[in-house]
């Protein structure tokens, strides 16, 4: 089985770092993964995103055209990527900085406060690790312990005393997701 994934946002909301953290948890569980980072030309709060694919077996090629989940954190980023979704799949919004409704209905999506959660969280920075929460409450594709391990093992030792908040984060993105996720019609 092979699922792949695009996280997409603008430069510096993290979604870099929710892409590793799921390709660092799958890889340590044994999967095989392939991670790939895209910047727009902008220096600062230009456009960013990285595709994410994690398999069973050899990945054949790292290239993703309609990813079974997409995680947004911004208007420009749902625009682009809204069409992309396979059928069936799934798009995790924040709702934080996307004033609009998801127009699809072949999909399951969750349109999430990340900002929000994020500060109650701990920290407005965390908001990529509530959206990645959300999306594996959709997509199980890894356990929360294993974002946890994966956290403990590859977060730089400078960040280390935000395990416990990211740890949160992502539990409080879960229990959102729960409940509000707006299931493929």
């Amino acid at each position: 089985m092979q699922t792949e994934f695009l996280f997409a946002g603008f430069g510096g909301q993290g979604v870099m770092f929710a892409g590793q953290v799921l390709t660092y948890a799958a890889m340590d569980t044994g999967k095989e993964v392939t991670w790939i980072p895209s910047y727009g030309p902008e220096m600062r709060g230009g456009t960013a995103n990285c595709t994410v694919i994690v398999a069973d077996e050899e990945i054949g090629s790292p290239l993703v055209n309609n990813p079974q989940a997409i995680v947004v954190m911004n208007l420009p980023s749902l625009d682009k990527y809204e069409s992309m979704v396979k059928p069936g799949g799934v798009l995790i919004v924040n709702s934080s900085m996307v004033d609009r409704e998801v127009a699809r209905t072949d999909i399951t999506s969750v349109a999430i406060p990340c900002n929000e959660i994020a500060e109650e969280a701990g920290s407005k920075r965390l908001a990529n690790i509530v959206a990645t929460g959300a999306l594996l409450q959709i997509l199980p594709i890894v356990s929360p312990e294993d974002v946890e391990a994966a956290f403990t093992a590859h977060m730089p030792g400078r960040h280390k005393h935000l395990l416990p908040k990211n740890v949160e984060a992502l539990k409080r993105g879960m229990a959102y997701a729960k409940e509000h996720a707006r299931k493929a019609k």
